[in-house]
This record gives C-alpha cells, structure tokens and sequence, in this order.
C-alpha cells in the first residue's frame, strides 16, 4: 500500500487527477451493477413474499372455497352444462336464428377439480342492432352455464349503419 502511495505522489498532477477519475469511475460502475443487481433481488424478493402470502390466503380459506363450489354444483343442472363442441354449436344456432354472419375460434377449455371451463372468441360481422340486441338478450338468459366474458362493438367501415361484435363467451362443464 506504501509502494501506490509514493507511485501516485510522485505523479505530475493531471496523471494524479486522471488517475482519481479512473478510480472513480470503475468504482461507479462496480456501485452500478450492484445497484441493478440488488434491485431485481429486492423486485424476485417481494414478487416471491406476495405469491406466497397470496398462495397462505387461498390455503387458510380452502375449506370455504371447497364449500362453495359444493354449493355452486348443488344449485347447476349437469344436462345443462355445455362442453366445448356444444357450446360453438348452441352459439352458432343463436346466430343463424336471429340471421347473423358469424366467425368463431377454436375453444379453450381450462379444467380444475369439478369444473371445465370452456372459452370462445365468437364474431358477429355486418349485423344491424335489433339482431344484436335479440341474440344478446337470449343469450344472457342462459347464464350461469353460458356467460359474455368481454363485450366489444363497432361500426363497420365499409358501412357504417352495420355493426360488428366480438364476444367471448364461456360455459362451465360439471366433471364427474
């Protein structure tokens, strides 16, 4: 240590100002990097502390949640439940009933314990309200096995009178 401080007193001043900048720099950016290092820890830290105090809440009531969906599936008729197939197919009946142009994607289905959820993006293209507005209203009456998840609407451009709907429809499916 004696040996570096004779070196840098020796030096002219400008080597001894270069050589302080130096220092300064590589000390800034060791300080830096430790910095976004001890930042995405602190952000893994506190997104593991939530999950796991999320994950204890969701342990703690598991008898009530148990509870309710017994309750949920006491109260559901399991004829009347759809799968994925008959729930495009009940969708697709709707429209051609009310002489709507549809499209429709292929359905996702997620499954947990009893229960299969079943979800589809279905279109409705160049129709007028009173059509909309019929299949909508028919197609509420239905729930809770069928329910519009996300509801959007829009003026065709080519012609504006005629609206176009995009609907994400989902059913439930009881599992035995």
């Amino acid at each position: 240590m004696r040996a570096l401080k004779t070196y840098f007193l020796r030096r002219l001043l400008r080597e001894k100002i270069l050589l302080v900048v130096i220092a300064a720099l590589v000390a800034l950016t060791l300080l830096s990097s430790f910095s976004r290092r001890a930042a995405a820890f602190w952000r893994t830290q506190r997104s593991t502390t939530v999950t796991l105090r999320e994950q204890q809440l969701w342990l703690k009531n598991r008898a009530s949640i148990e509870a309710g969906a017994q309750a949920a599936v006491k109260n559901l008729d399991p004829a009347r439940t759809l799968d994925d197939t008959r729930l495009v197919g009940e969708l697709n009946a709707l429209a051609r009933s009310h002489g709507l142009r549809f499209t429709n994607d292929t359905p996702q289905t997620e499954r947990t314990g009893q229960f299969a959820v079943h979800t589809v993006q279905f279109n409705l293209v160049k129709s007028d309200w009173e059509s909309l507005k019929r299949f909508y209203v028919e197609l509420s009456q239905r729930s809770p096995y069928v329910g519009i998840e996300q509801f959007s609407l829009q003026a065709d451009r080519a012609t504006p009178a005629q609206l176009n709907a995009s609907l994400r429809v989902s059913s439930v499916e009881l599992i035995r």
